[in-house]
């Protein structure tokens, strides 16, 4: 297994308990991009990570992950797959009901992760990385 894997699931492994407080595995410069999904956007550094996360959690009663794999693509880059689990507060759409899969690309150099592309639609992430699902 490689040091970017092991990297991309110890991430995982503190935000399946729902926990998103911790930035030590991302670069100072680290450019976040939502191309999909209720919060559209892109963020740069680890200020307007922070701003993305409390915007996408903060629209939630307890949003929760869980992977469901793991795909190195390359010597940079890591693939994760995973189900959403909350409850959309103005809404009230239940995600455990409705199976919501995403993806998520990190992109990692020197221990760190450079870039992240979140995907609400795994679907997405597959035709963008032209990946078979």
């Amino acid at each position: 297994m490689s040091a970017h894997l092991d990297l991309v699931r110890s991430i995982y492994a503190d935000w399946e308990q729902g926990d998103y407080s911790s930035a030590e595995w991302a670069d100072s410069d680290i450019e976040l991009v939502i191309p999909d999904g209720p919060t559209l956007g892109r963020w740069r550094g680890l200020a307007g990570m922070a701003e993305a996360f409390r915007a996408v959690v903060s629209a939630f009663d307890r949003l929760t992950v869980e992977v469901e794999g793991y795909r190195e693509l390359d010597d940079e880059r890591v693939l994760v797959l995973f189900r959403r689990f909350g409850r959309g507060k103005a809404s009230g759409l239940d995600f455990g009901q409705v199976r919501s899969r995403g993806a998520a690309l990190f992109h990692v150099r020197d221990g760190k992760v450079t870039s992240l592309v979140a995907y609400w639609d795994r679907d997405r992430a597959f035709a963008d990385l032209d990946l078979e699902g």
